[in-house]
C-alpha cells in the first residue's frame, strides 16, 4: 500500500518524459493549486508571488523531471524546488526577516495532511490509496482536542499563517506556534495508531 503513490508518480514521470501532452496538462493541473497553497502560506499570502512561484517550480520540475528517481513521492520533490525560488522571492523583493517563521513541519505530518488536497486520479490504485489515507486522517482529527484540530486544519486545509490561526483561537504568533507543535505530535501518534491497527487488521483477514 506504502508503495502505489511512488509507482504512480514513476508512471507520470514516463509519461511526461514521453512528451505525452494530455500527461503534462493533467501533471500540472493536479500540482499547481498544491504548489500555490505551500508558497502561498510562505510569501506572507502573497497572491501573485505565490502563482509566479507555482509556475515558475513546474516549468523548473520538467526541465529537470529525467532526475527524479522516486525515492520520495513527487511532491515532496516539487516543494523541495518551491522552497528554494521562495528564498530567491525573499530576497529579490527585500521582504523584512522579523517576522515569527512557519517552523518546517513534520514530514509525516505534513504528507498526512496534504492528502485531503489531493486531486482525483486517473489511476483507480492511487485514488483508493488517497480516499483511505484521507479517511484515516480524518478520524485522527476528530480524535484531537478541538483547539488542535482546529489549528492543524488552518494551517494545512485552508493554508492559513500561524498569524492568522493565532487569530481565530485567541492566541499570539509565539503561542499558536507551540500549539501547533503540540497538534502536530497528538495527531502523528492518533494517525500512527491508526494506521497500524488498519494493518494488523488486513493481517488477520488476509
Amino acid at each position: 500500500m506504502k508503495t502505489m503513490p511512488e509507482n504512480a508518480d514513476k508512471r507520470l514521470v514516463a509519461r511526461l518524459l514521453d512528451g505525452d501532452r494530455q500527461t503534462f496538462d493533467a501533471f500540472f493541473n493536479g500540482y499547481y493549486p498544491r504548489l500555490y497553497r505551500f508558497a502561498l502560506t510562505r510569501l506572507d499570502n502573497d497572491h501573485n508571488l505565490a502563482d509566479e512561484t507555482a509556475q515558475v517550480v513546474l516549468c523548473q520540475a520538467i526541465s529537470k523531471m529525467a532526475s527524479y528517481r522516486g525515492e520520495a513521492p513527487l511532491f515532496t520533490w516539487l516543494c523541495t524546488f518551491c522552497r528554494y525560488e521562495i528564498s530567491k522571492q525573499r530576497k529579490a523583493v527585500g521582504r523584512a526577516q522579523g517576522d515569527t517563521p512557519l517552523n518546517e513541519d513534520d514530514p509525516s505530518v505534513r504528507a498526512a495532511l496534504e492528502s485531503l488536497l489531493s486531486t482525483s486520479s486517473n489511476d483507480p490504485y492511487v485514488e483508493l490509496y488517497q480516499t483511505e489515507i484521507s479517511r484515516l486522517v480524518k478520524v485522527a482529527l476528530d480524535n484531537l482536542p478541538s483547539l488542535y484540530a482546529d489549528s492543524l486544519e488552518g494551517k494545512y486545509v485552508h493554508g492559513l499563517s500561524v498569524k492568522e490561526i493565532g487569530d481565530r483561537i485567541g492566541k499570539s504568533p509565539k503561542a499558536t506556534e507551540s500549539i501547533l507543535t503540540r497538534a502536530r505530535l497528538a495527531f502523528r501518534d492518533a494517525f500512527t495508531a491508526l494506521v497500524d491497527d488498519e494493518q494488523r487488521l488486513s493481517s488477520v483477514l488476509e
